[in-house]
């Protein structure tokens, strides 16, 4: 059963990562992605996690340049904390980004891309980043095809929302399908 948010929030984190890895350590889930910026989300993920549990671990960070020309968000001391306890790291360009957000930029327009990160959006803007992650991790290698994983996303700060899902490749984006809502908030 589905847990409703009453609204997002960073201070979510803690709950939605409890609530998503009960729920895969039910389905025997061992594959888990979760955007993070800072890293703030994904070094709280490790502490829940026990030391005898094998997980695939794969965090998705804001691109080189997303903020900033040329500079990574994630420091590269919580980068390799990270790594060293076993987690993956992918910084690459955002699924629903790219090309199609250049565009906009420089064209004022609005793009394929942008119009499904949108109508993703209807259900919050973690679905849409919990949907976007785990295409770009399987793009990546970093997660098996074919299987479903635990994916977490978050509104601003933080995680809120989690969903079981079975990716399919970007150039086969419709054959995602998003099997569960774990949680999310109702008002975002």
């Amino acid at each position: 059963m589905a847990t409703y948010w009453p609204s997002a929030g960073k201070e979510l984190t803690q709950p939605t990562l409890s609530l998503a890895l009960k729920r895969a350590r039910e389905l025997g889930i061992k594959d888990v992605v979760l955007p993070s910026v800072t890293g703030y989300s994904a070094s709280l993920l490790l502490k829940e996690l026990s030391p005898e549990e094998e997980w695939n671990l794969v965090c998705v960070t804001h691109q080189a340049g997303f903020k900033e020309p040329g500079k990574m968000e994630m420091p590269e001391e919580v980068r390799r904390r990270l790594q060293e306890a076993g987690m993956k790291i992918l910084t690459t360009t955002h699924l629903m980004g790219g090309l199609d957000r250049a565009l906009r930029f420089a064209f004022q327009g609005v793009y394929p891309a942008e119009i499904i990160a949108y109508t993703l959006r209807l259900l919050g803007e973690g679905v849409k980043v919990g949907v976007e992650v785990a295409i770009m991790a399987l793009d990546a290698g970093l997660i098996p095809y074919g299987r479903e994983v635990v994916s977490l996303g978050g509104t601003r700060e933080g995680l809120d929302t989690a969903l079981v899902i079975q990716p399919a490749h970007s150039r086969e984006f419709f054959a995602t399908k998003i099997k569960e809502i774990i949680c999310k908030p109702r008002d975002f």
